[in-house]
């Protein structure tokens, strides 16, 4: 016998159905990532300490820091989360996983890093 309400079980079974992501989105992802990050570099590189006298001008430094330090780390999060499942497979235990995640990490990190 139909009461004529509607299904609210399907419905939520249909709309929280997993979505696979276009193609191309995590390379887009990460060049716009990494070009975040060379501008926010560039802009701080192009800043003279002199003008830093000036709480006025500490705006964009700021700013580009901001910026900077929010793409890299996500840069870093996207490519070591891209290898996470070859880690596991050659992990015997979790904190062997855990050990050579955090050593992705920190190398991903110095790749993205400037070098001085």
């Amino acid at each position: 016998m139909s009461t004529g309400a509607p299904d609210f079980e399907a419905l939520l079974r249909e709309a929280l159905t997993p979505v696979d992501p276009p193609a191309g989105l995590v390379q887009r992802l990460e060049l716009t990532l990494v070009n975040l990050t060379e501008l926010a570099h560039d802009e701080l590189e192009s800043w003279e300490l002199s003008a830093m006298r000036d709480p006025r001008n500490w705006v964009r430094p700021v700013a580009a820091a901001t910026v900077g330090v929010s793409a890299g780390t996500a840069l870093v999060v996207l490519r070591v989360r891209r290898r996470h499942r070859a880690r596991k497979q050659q992990s015997r235990n979790v904190l062997e996983l855990a050990q050579r995640t955090l050593q992705d990490a920190a190398d991903e990190a110095r790749r993205i890093l400037p070098h001085r």
